[in-house]
């Protein structure tokens, strides 16, 4: 079977050198903490010499016990020294567990937070392409798995080792040859069937992790877009859709846990017949005088003892694996190629005014589809630029390019005569505001949205953008004021509101270069017209890229460039572009035409 994802090994096949990355990652983590891992270690073998103690001291309690060696006393020292080593046992586990939790901690809180980083820092074109609800469970089975990696590997793994070791010496001191060799030969057979079976089960767990991945996609995207599947009346479509999914998780899971129960029977066969063949030999010796009852229930104690790990063995190895493959899974997040990175020594945005410069730029999100074509122009420090064209011309991919959400494929995009490929990205960024088209906001309240234009920002300053932004009047009259929540991407607010929103939280940045994209279409034109005045004054003194559907909202602009089809098919101001006859005067012809008809309809009724 082929190698599903990121270089992934699939689980049918023995671990790779990608899935065994994820123990390489985990190492610094337990270097950090030595002294913590090396007292939990401690603990951990005082807890297993406990362990062990436990049935030798049982064979003296039972042989003092036995009226043959006509003990008159009962043995109080031996039943006390039981009942300590028995606690002890319990004690130096939960120690273990308590001093090691840190480590464990601390290692899925550093791993979780790198990928997170790491998924912020990739291109727009991976998060336009990811499948969100798929990939929170990869990280969230990911985590999970340092958890289990670490607790397993060394507190299962030596353990059961240890243990082994302990009960082969007593076996090998204590009695014959046989002994040893039965045991050897059971768990021999126990691991190699253990393997056998788990690796068999893997193909269903896989298959059982990808169906989960794919239905908990299915559920967030569909509730995402809870008002589209309301517009069409589709939710059984919906329903059946994601039912669909579970279903074939349902068998997947019904097949892990039918080859689970064919596990725990093989294993318990193996280690009954080991455990029955020793009684036996025992029992023999007991009868022959040569062992005593003691021998009889120490042989029973220590199989009991080794049989208890080892029959966590296959749960153990199959879960080791398990999260060995959901960390790759996790771990091939952050080999995603991050596609725009800084370059190493990039130096921050010079302060000061900023001149931009696109520079014959080409750019295409794909090598079959050019989305611009040499595209030249220069917004002089603190001038305004205004893009126009059809849907689909290029406008809205200028304004990712200066953001360099995307390197550009050819030519350059400059500021103050700087090639944005080599300065630090935070700092370019952090110079340039936008107000987007489509303003999405997070799920929290009217003061978080604006606030995060500058999160050390005062409440002071974010009312005075708000108020800057001709919204503040409009928070006062809702029963929480600022602390009101926008809901899911800012639904519980109309368009219009959702763009006053973005234009005081771009105003709070107090950015040098702004970026209106279309940032008053969602507004009527009375609105239009007032936060038209207040984007203009704020942008008094900024560069300015002013995309635009409206021709009337940038009539003022220092240049006019016309798009079509990723080319700038004419430039100039507004006046120069009429007088030319070309494009942008059969554009404002139009809108004008639509305008008066627009208002021609609005008077119609009072005149009827």
């Amino acid at each position: 079977m082929a190698s599903h994802g990121h270089g992934r090994a699939t689980p049918t096949q023995p671990l790779r050198g990608t899935e065994w990355r994820a123990v390489a990652v985990l190492v610094p983590y337990l270097l950090e903490y030595r002294w913590r891992v090396l007292l939990a270690l401690v603990c951990l073998v005082s807890a297993k010499l406990t362990n062990v103690g436990v049935p030798l001291v049982m064979k003296e309690v039972v042989d003092a016990l036995d009226p043959q060696i006509a003990a008159v006393a009962v043995p109080v020292a031996l039943l006390a020294i039981y009942g300590c080593l028995r606690f002890s046992t319990t004690l130096f586990a939960e120690l273990r567990d308590v001093v090691f939790v840190r480590v464990i901690q601390r290692a899925i809180r550093r791993v979780a937070l790198g990928v997170f980083r790491h998924l912020h820092s990739l291109s727009l074109r991976f998060h336009l392409e990811r499948q969100t609800g798929g990939m929170t469970r990869d990280i969230e089975r990911g985590t999970r798995g340092i958890s289990s990696l670490l607790n397993y590997m060394i507190f299962s793994i030596i353990p059961v080792i240890l243990e082994f070791a302990l009960v082969a010496a007593v076996l090998i001191g204590k009695f014959d040859w046989r002994f040893a060799a039965i045991t050897f030969g059971a768990v021999a057979v126990y691991i190699g069937f253990t393997i056998a079976i788990t690796e068999w089960r893997m193909e269903f767990r896989r298959r059982a992790n990808e169906l989960d991945s794919r239905a908990n996609t299915r559920a967030i995207d569909s509730l995402l877009n809870y008002e589209t599947v309301k517009y069409f009346g589709n939710e059984e479509f919906e329903a059946r859709r994601y039912d669909e999914n579970l279903r074939k998780y349902e068998s997947a899971a019904v097949k892990t846990e039918a080859s689970l129960g064919l596990l725990n029977i093989g294993q318990s066969l193996i280690i009954a017949a080991a455990v029955t063949g020793l009684m036996l030999l025992t029992a023999e010796g007991v009868s022959a005088g040569t062992f005593t009852l003691g021998d009889l229930v120490l042989v029973n104690g220590l199989l009991i003892q080794l049989y208890i790990p080892l029959n966590f063995l296959g749960m153990v190895y199959r879960e080791i694996k398990q999260s060995l493959l959901d960390m790759d899974r996790m771990f091939g997040l952050l080999t995603a190629n991050r596609e725009v990175e800084d370059r190493p020594g990039a130096p921050p945005l010079p302060p000061g005014p900023a001149m931009v410069e696109f520079r014959a730029v080409d750019f295409d999100y794909e090598p079959a589809r050019r989305i611009l074509h040499g595209v030249s122009f220069t917004i002089p420090a603190g001038r305004r630029v205004a893009v126009v064209g059809h849907s689909g011309s290029g406008k809205s991919t200028l304004a990712r390019l200066l953001y360099r959400f995307y390197d550009v494929t050819r030519g350059a995009i400059l500021v103050n005569g700087a090639d944005i490929r080599t300065l630090q990205q935070q700092s370019l960024r952090g110079a340039i505001g936008i107000v987007p088209q489509d303003t999405v906001l997070f799920n929290d309240t009217i003061r978080y949205n604006i606030h995060y234009g500058r999160p050390e920002a005062s409440d002071a300053e974010v009312i005075e953008a708000a108020r800057a932004a001709h919204i503040h009047d409009f928070i006062e009259t809702l029963p929480a004021g600022y602390e009101s929540t926008v809901g899911e991407r800012g639904l519980k607010l109309s368009g219009g509101e959702k763009q006053r929103v973005a234009i005081a939280r771009a105003l709070l940045k107090n950015p040098r270069i702004l970026i209106f994209d279309e940032a008053t279409s969602a507004l009527d034109s009375t609105s239009e017209k007032a936060i038209q005045a207040e984007l203009e004054r704020i942008a008094v003194g900024r560069t300015t890229l002013v995309i635009a559907h409206r021709l009337s909202t940038i009539m003022d602009a220092d240049q006019i460039l016309v798009l079509s089809g990723g080319r700038i098919i004419e430039r100039g101001t507004h006046r120069e572009l009429l007088e030319a006859g070309g494009e942008y005067a059969r554009m404002w012809a139009l809108q004008q035409q639509e305008e008066a008809r627009a208002q021609g309809v609005a008077r119609r009724p009072l005149a009827a």
